[in-house]
């Protein structure tokens, strides 16, 4: 059973696009999320904090791809590490640091929080990473090893409150998991799916073939899901469409990977080639869609 958590945000300027701390409640790890604009208003404001070691990640727009990118970097002072970058690196438009409240994070912590932290982003493949390489892990006692596994679980959660997701886990792990060989029953997966809360869907339309996970975070049309051949006229989703067959994620009328959209009607409009409501097309296994799902559990209620 996951317990639950408490996080405490300040916005300094009060503007949800300005500088932001926040916090664990009774932790020691704080975060601080900051425009590239206001980089100097961060230190004027948390000086303190800013000119400690710390793990930092810049975050931006590849101008190539037009995809989410992110760089993972440490310093001993992350205040003089992110001048440099301001001049260095044009990508970003954003800064998340990390540091502890306490002042115990040395320079062998970061650099452990590095080389994991840009290895967890590399796996998750959610956005685009721009270190070169990734530094080898630091040999640490194990119970600062531990410490710093802790440290990064309170990471992913306060990246992922400030608004990234690319510490989480990936979408291809929601696929592995329900494809797994060793288990043969699709009931039982099925089951698997459910006490994380998410739910497999299946759309079969005109000989068109999907399949799909309903997750927290939209809903993840799998790899190997059919695509119609043709698009009808005054189509709202054929840019969307256009962006993935650009990026190879649809290819030969099927989806090459796993891919995540924010609504069941967009994932189904782009697999039909026509504007479509998801909520009534994606079918459970026992035939029931997903709107027919959540008017029976609100009903229950």
């Amino acid at each position: 059973m996951n317990l639950g958590k408490s996080i405490r945000i300040y916005l300094k300027e009060g503007t949800v696009t300005g500088i932001k701390l926040a916090e664990v409640v009774n932790l020691t790890i704080q975060a601080f999320s900051c425009p590239r604009n206001k980089l100097i208003d961060l230190n004027k404001y948390f000086s303190n904090e800013s000119n400690r070691p710390g793990i930092y990640f810049l975050i931006g727009i590849d101008e190539k791809t037009n995809n989410d990118k992110v760089y993972i970097g440490e310093a001993e002072n992350v205040w003089d590490r992110l001048k440099t970058h301001d001049i260095k690196k044009d990508f970003w438009n954003e800064v998340i640091l990390f540091t502890s409240k306490d002042n115990n994070l040395t320079k062998s912590h970061v650099k452990y929080l590095e080389s994991r932290l840009i290895d967890i982003s590399y796996n998750s493949k959610r956005y685009e990473l721009e270190n070169s390489n990734s530094p080898s892990l630091t040999s640490l006692p194990l119970p600062d090893r531990d410490a710093m596994e802790d440290f990064i679980i309170n990471i992913k959660l306060l990246t992922g409150t400030l608004g990234h997701k690319f510490l989480e886990t990936p979408l291809v792990l929601i696929a592995l998991e329900f494809d797994k060989t060793l288990i043969k029953d699709q009931a039982d997966k099925i089951a698997i799916l459910e006490t994380k809360g998410e739910m497999y869907f299946e759309l079969n339309v005109k000989g068109i073939k999907a399949r799909a996970i309903q997750t927290d975070e939209g809903i993840v049309v799998l790899e190997n899901s059919e695509i119609s051949k043709t698009v009808s006229e005054n189509y709202g989703y054929k840019s969307l469409r256009d962006k993935l067959t650009n990026e190879n994620i649809i290819a030969n009328n099927k989806f090459t990977k796993n891919y995540l959209f924010k609504s069941s009607s967009a994932a189904a409009a782009v697999i039909v080639g026509y504007s479509i409501n998801g909520r009534n097309i994606w079918k459970s296994e026992n035939g029931k869609s997903i709107k027919e799902i959540e008017e029976s559990d609100i009903k229950n209620q």
